[in-house]
């Protein structure tokens, strides 16, 4: 598939697909015309580079994670002790983000009921 079906139907700009390519954590082939042609597999592909970086992931460490995690055959290949020592540190730095977000919730929650239960000013 083209660049713009790609983006189409992962919701990502081509400008970041060709981000992702230059970064080396997508691949394309060239038709003679010289226009990006992706495998199937790429819409995958992209939404889990999405999560990983809505997750706080730079691309660096995607590009790390990405070779050790299946793709849609199964298939995987076992990180190093380093890799899987520094995803526990980003797992880490989620859980204790959650906490955070969590108690900010609660928070709002909490402006939200005294201001629905103040009386109303003019």
């Amino acid at each position: 598939m083209r660049i713009g079906e790609l983006a189409g139907r992962t919701g990502v700009s081509g400008r970041s697909l060709r981000y992702y390519e230059q970064q080396g954590l997508l691949t394309a082939t060239r038709t003679s015309g010289g226009h990006r042609e992706y495998p199937e597999p790429a819409v995958e592909r992209v939404r889990r580079i999405q999560a990983l970086y809505a997750a706080g992931l730079c691309s660096a460490k995607i590009a790390e994670l990405l070779p050790c995690m299946s793709d849609a055959d199964g298939s995987a290949v076992a990180g190093s002790t380093a890799l899987v020592e520094s995803l526990r540190v980003e797992r880490a730095r989620l859980d204790r983000a959650i906490v955070d977000l969590t108690r900010s919730r609660e928070l709002l929650d909490e402006a939200i009921v005294a201001a629905e239960t103040a009386p109303q000013t003019l």
